[in-house]
């Protein structure tokens, strides 16, 4: 029980070591929306580049396979 008292005393008379863990959060927390809005960019520049794109006829579906670098068809795939 004194173990718990004592714990107690130094979580609450710590307001310090409270304050840095209050700034570490935040800085993880503006990366992380700064991380956000990056790929969010990266994306949207990946989807206009797929919209120019011609379409293709009686092509394959999804996305390009040689982006890669290898191709694949029937499951066995070669790189070139």
């Amino acid at each position: 029980m004194d173990d718990i008292v004592s714990s107690k005393k130094r979580e609450g008379s710590d307001n310090e070591g409270s304050d840095k863990e209050t700034a570490r959060r935040q800085r993880i927390a503006e990366a992380a929306a700064r991380a956000r809005a990056e790929a969010e960019s990266r994306r949207k520049k990946i989807d206009a580049v797929a919209k120019a794109m011609p379409r293709e006829i009686d092509g394959r579906k999804g996305p390009e396979p040689i982006r890669f670098g290898d191709w694949e068809v029937d499951g066995k795939a070669s790189d070139f």
